[in-house]
C-alpha cells in the first residue's frame, strides 16, 4: 500500500533565486546560494510541510543553452523534473525582461500538462516597473516574490496547497510495489529481468543504460507484485555524455510510488557515500528497505567467512538504518533472488502491524521508568501516553507529553530501538511524533529524525 507525496519542482534559468526560495520554504540553508550564476549543479530535494500538507521540494540547476555535454545533462535533469513533478514553479526575475531562456522553460513546463505557477522574483529590484509583460509566457497563477525581503512566499504556499492533493494511497491496495534503486551498473536491470523472468529491460555492462522507470508485474504466491527498475544515480562530477544523465528526481518518484525499496550495492564497491544518501532518501520517505549486495558471483572470495566478515562492515556504513535486512545476491546464478520476494512480503506484513493503545502505553511506561528522559532544569521532558496512527502505511506513533522539544536525539533512538525489540518492525522505518498535550497539530512539532549532534 504505497503512499505518494506530491513533488514540487522549481525550474528556471540560472540565478533567478531558485535555491533561495528552496531554503526559505525549508527554513534552512539546504542549497548553496551564491551571486555567481550556475552555482546549483545538481538537483536537491527535501521533504517540506505547510499547514499539515507534506510534499517533496526539488531545486534544479538553471536552464541555459547547453554549451557542452555536461551542460546538456543539466537540461535533461530539468526535463526529468517536469516529467516526475506534480507541480512546477517557473521562476523569472522581475528586474529583467523575458529572455529566450525564460520562454524555453515556460514552454517545457506547459508542455508537461502539469499545474504550473509563474514566480516573479526579486521585486525589490524592480523599482515599480510594469510586470504585465510576463503574462505573455502564458502561465497562471502568477505569484510575485522577493525572497530576500520575505515577500510572497506565504502566498505561494497558500496557493500551492489548494492545488496539490493530500498524500494519496495507491489504488490497488493489495498489489505490492518494489523499487530497485542504486548507482549505475550495480546490477539493477539484471535483477529486474531475473525477478520478472522476461527481458523487459536492456542489460548491458555500460553504466546508465536504463533511462526511465521500467515496470513489470508478476505474481508471487498468489499476489501481484510490481517491480520498478530505475536509472542509476551518479556522484556529482561523474556525469558523462548522452545516456549518462542525472536521474535523482525519477528515483525519488520511484521511491514515492513504492512500498519496499531494494538498494543494490556492487560487492566490489562497498562503502560508497552515495549509497548511504539513497538509503537516507528511502528512510525519509518512510518506505521499507532491503540492502542488497549484488554480483556476489563476481566476488573474488565468496565463502561464508567473507560474507560474515563483510556484513558488519556494511552495517557500520548503514548504522542509521540498522533495521534494514542485508542480502547477498547474484542475478546470474539466481542466489537468494527468490528470498527477496519473501523478504518484501514479510516487511509489507510488518508495516501493516497494528499495536493496541493499551500495549503501547504499557511499553511506554516501562521504558520511561527504566530510563527517564533528561532535560533542562524544571523543563525535563515527560512522556504521558501514545497512540498509533491508523491512516499511515509507515508505522507511525503519536507520543503526547510536556517539554517534548527538549528530548535529545539519543533518547529518540533509545525509544526506536526498544520499540523494535518489543514489537518487531524489521525492514521498515518507524515514525514517532512528539506532541505537546495542548497542541492539536496532526503530527506534533516534528517527526523523529536524528537531530544533528552539537
Amino acid at each position: 500500500m504505497a503512499k505518494k507525496l506530491p513533488i514540487i519542482a522549481i525550474v528556471g534559468r540560472a540565478n533567478v533565486g531558485k535555491s533561495s526560495l528552496f531554503n526559505a520554504i525549508l527554513n534552512r540553508r539546504e542549497a548553496i546560494v551564491a551571486h555567481e550564476a550556475g552555482t546549483t549543479r545538481d538537483s536537491i530535494m527535501a521533504k517540506a510541510e505547510y499547514q499539515e500538507q507534506q510534499f517533496w521540494l526539488v531545486d534544479t540547476a538553471g536552464v541555459k543553452t547547453p554549451e557542452d555535454d555536461f551542460e546538456f545533462t543539466i537540461q535533461e535533469q530539468i526535463e526529468q523534473a517536469a516529467d516526475s513533478a506534480d507541480v512546477i514553479w517557473v521562476m523569472v526575475e522581475a528586474n529583467i525582461p523575458i529572455t529566450e531562456e525564460d520562454r524555453k522553460v515556460a514552454k517545457m513546463a506547459l508542455r508537461s500538462k502539469k499545474p504550473v505557477f509563474l514566480v516573479i522574483n526579486k521585486l525589490d529590484r524592480a523599482n515599480g516597473a510594469d510586470l504585465s509583460g510576463f503574462d505573455r509566457l502564458g502561465i497562471k497563477p502568477i505569484i510575485r516574490t522577493s525572497i530576500k525581503q520575505g515577500q510572497g512566499v506565504q502566498q505561494l504556499l497558500d496557493t500551492l496547497i489548494t492545488i496539490i492533493p493530500k498524500a494519496t494511497l495507491a489504488e490497488d491496495d493489495n498489489r505490492l510495489h518494489i523499487a530497485l534503486l542504486g548507482r549505475p551498473n550495480v546490477g539493477k536491470s539484471q535483477l529486474f529481468n531475473t525477478l520478472s523472468k522476461k527481458q523487459q529491460a536492456i542489460v548491458a555492462d555500460r553504466a546508465g543504460t536504463t533511462r526511465d522507470i521500467n515496470r513489470s508485474i508478476v505474481k508471487y504466491q498468489g499476489r501481484e507484485i510490481e517491480i520498478m527498475d530505475t536509472a542509476g544515480i551518479r556522484r556529482p562530477g561523474k556525469i558523462g555524455v548522452g545516456i549518462e544523465h542525472f536521474s535523482v528526481i525519477r528515483t525519488l518518484a520511484a521511491i514515492e510510488q513504492s512500498d519496499i525499496c531494494f538498494l543494490l550495492m556492487d560487492v566490489n564497491e562497498i562503502g560508497v557515500q552515495l549509497d548511504q544518501k539513497i538509503a537516507g532518501m528511502i528512510k525519509d520517505a518512510g518506505k521499507g528497505l532491503v540492502l542488497v549486495v549484488s554480483k556476489w558471483d563476481a566476488a573474488e572470495e565468496k565463502d561464508a567467512f567473507t560474507r560474515d566478515a563483510l556484513a558488519p562492515v556494511i552495517g557500520q556504513h548503514f548504522d542509521f538504518v540498522p533495521w534494514a535486512p542485508l542480502v547477498f545476491t547474484s542475478a546470474i546464478t539466481g542466489q537468494n533472488v527468490t528470498k527477496l520476494f519473501d523478504l518484501a512480503q514479510e516487511i509489507d506484513q510488518t508495516r501493516a502491524t497494528r499495536v493496541t493503545t493499551r500495549e503501547l502505553n504499557k511499553w511506554l511506561k516501562t521504558v520511561t521508568d527504566m530510563h527517564p528522559p533528561a532535560g533542562l532544569k524544571n523543563r525535563a521532558p515527560k512522556l504521558n501516553y501514545m497512540v498509533q496512527e491508523d491512516d499511515n502505511p509507515t508505522p507511525a506513533f503519536k507520543i503526547f507529553g510536556s517539554h517534548t522539544k527538549f528530548l535529545h536525539w539519543s533518547y529518540k533512538r533509545y525509544l526506536d530501538r526498544n520499540m523494535r525489540e518489543k514489537f518487531g518492525f524489521a525492514g521498515t522505518p518507524i515514525q514517532l511524533w512528539f506532541i505537546e498535550k495542548h497542541i492539536t497539530h496532526k503530527h506534533g512539532s516534528s517527526p523523529t529524525k536524528d537531530t544533528p549532534r552539537p
